[in-house]
């Protein structure tokens, strides 16, 4: 089983770990969802590395 990470890179360009997942459908959800808000941040989904 793969974990999912959802990043956030701020308008400074500081990136932070958001939350993690097992499924990635559910991280590319939420990753989705804030970037649907419309602030200048920037979200992705990544694999967690092992």
């Amino acid at each position: 089983m793969s974990a999912w990470i959802v990043w956030r890179q701020d308008d400074n360009g500081n990136r932070f770990e958001v939350r993690r997942f097992d499924d990635r459908a559910a991280a590319e959800a939420l990753a989705a969802e804030m970037e649907a808000r419309g602030h200048k941040q920037i979200y992705w989904v990544a694999p967690a590395e092992s």
